[in-house]
């Protein structure tokens, strides 16, 4: 038997990286997955590599009419969601001097507004026993140069980890949060650096790291599997920190 068996799980920006780990994971532990991304072309790819087995949406994270959408969808296709897992994020980093009103908004409305709203559209949907998984950051816990944006939205999304799991919790609903630290996905790639840049740059990244290296999607999906699964019922508005270190030591 598998460790999810039985449960239907929904993955938001679950097209690569973190996200398409973990519904190859929740796969294998037997789990009936949707995954989210905003690209029919990488939803369709993404389907290719699950075999098919996953149920594709494509849906703008930071639109709450979107999110309205998608939980309807969901709601005529599936009959509860017992596990949400919120991957999709805005990973901008840059100085402060150069945001402005129009980059914050987007980034806040893909990491702390959508989420929130994707959450309370999808509320009727959540049976007692549900786990809601928050995917939040080392950055939240440290003072890393030009993350201050993107810092302060996973510390508001893992706020919500404790005031939801206080608020839902009659419901037998469970909200945590999951963080990781630096971790190897193609958003690196999406940088646009050449080859040697972009080696500097990891070289960089796993200094900030006291195990000396960087994550990979897969521990970071195991992680996703404990909190999603009925193993970790104990497990109540709190963070899981899966950085190496970073935000410890």
């Amino acid at each position: 038997m598998g460790r999810l068996d039985g449960k239907y799980a929904l993955i938001t920006g679950g097209t690569s990286g973190i996200g398409l780990e973990t519904a190859r994971q929740f796969l294998a532990e037997g789990a009936t997955v949707a995954i989210t991304g905003r690209s029919t072309e990488r939803l369709e790819t993404a389907g290719r590599e699950l075999k098919g087995s996953v149920l594709t949406l494509q849906s703008k994270s930071g639109d709450v009419v979107a999110q309205e959408a998608l939980a309807a969808r969901l709601s005529g296709s599936w009959p509860r969601l017992d596990v949400l897992f919120i991957n999709a994020g805005d990973v901008t980093h840059r100085p402060v001097a150069d945001w402005d009103e129009a980059t914050f908004d987007a980034l806040m409305a893909v990491n702390l507004k959508g989420p929130f709203f994707l959450i309370r559209a999808l509320l009727s949907l959540f049976p007692e026993g549900a786990s809601i998984i928050l995917c939040g950051s080392v950055s939240a816990h440290i003072g890393l140069p030009q993350s201050s944006v993107y810092a302060a939205s996973k510390a508001g999304l893992l706020s919500l980890a404790r005031t939801l799991s206080g608020e839902l919790k009659e419901r037998g609903i469970r909200v945590n949060g999951l963080s990781p630290g630096p971790t190897e996905t193609p958003a690196l790639g999406k940088l646009g650096l050449e080859r040697e840049a972009e080696a500097a740059l990891k070289a960089e990244i796993r200094q900030l790291v006291p195990i000396g290296r960087m994550g990979t999607p897969t521990e970071l999906a195991k992680a996703a599997v404990f909190l999603a699964s009925n193993e970790s019922s104990f497990v109540v508005g709190t963070e899981l920190l899966v950085d190496g270190g970073v935000g410890s030591l």
